[in-house]
């Protein structure tokens, strides 16, 4: 086999594996892992079972791949869109982590609380989306990604509280997304004050500077 058919070889196979993952995206979307057997999946994706396994070696692989590629997604749209302002991006970046949780439930549910267990694959992969969505914050109110040990815990513990909302807020969905994303966002701004008390370096971003609801805007929900 010539580099040009090695290379054909590889290409197709690139694109079953990436065809497997989204297959396996839609499974997962709102199933636990439990709750679908490797025939389920096979007989789902149409292919034989040991092409999943030449793959991704084991269920647990595939399902790891899985939440791999949903994260990927999830921070390549909260750091994009560059042009945009930067108030903007802070509310599409909070928006954004609302829409995953509520159309990739079982699998925001998985990376939120760490796995089965502590779960250190898992665990590293949500540390790496905490810091990449914590940088985009940050980029988005301060305009730079590298702050103070001290901001980036203040951002990482109201990131921990958005984690917790959207959990409890996927578990009734008495609220609209709308509602939920306006109150996570008036925490931001909560938050921000406080860095900026503590760390002179970090300034509270003006208001101007800020989306509406975080610069407490946006009026309060009326009861339907």
């Amino acid at each position: 086999m010539n580099s040009g058919q090695q290379r054909g070889v590889t290409g197709r196979s690139q694109v079953r594996r990436g065809e497997l993952i989204a297959t396996g995206r839609k499974l997962f979307a709102d199933t636990s892992y439990d709750a679908l057997s490797m025939d389920d999946i096979a007989k789902h994706a149409g292919v034989a079972k040991g092409l999943i396994y030449y793959y991704f070696q084991s269920k647990r692989g595939y399902y790891l791949a899985i939440i791999e590629d949903s994260m990927a997604d999830l921070v390549s749209r909260a750091a994009g869109d560059t042009d945009l302002p930067s108030a903007e991006r802070v509310y599409r970046t909070v928006d954004g982590y609302l829409r995953f949780g509520q159309h990739h439930q079982a699998a925001f549910r998985t990376i939120a609380t760490g796995g089965v267990g502590f779960d250190t694959q898992v665990q590293s992969i949500r540390d790496a989306v905490r810091q990449e969505l914590i940088a985009t914050i940050a980029e988005g109110a301060y305009a730079r990604r590298d702050i103070p040990l001290l901001a980036r815990l203040a951002l990482l513990g109201w990131l921990s509280s958005v984690e917790a909302i959207t959990l409890d807020w996927l578990g009734h969905q008495e609220l609209t997304r709308e509602t939920v994303c306006a109150l996570l966002i008036r925490m931001l701004r909560g938050t921000l004050h406080t860095i900026a008390e503590f760390e002179p370096g970090c300034p509270e971003p003006p208001a101007e500077s800020l989306p509406a609801a975080l610069a407490g805007a946006v009026p309060d929900p009326v009861e339907a």
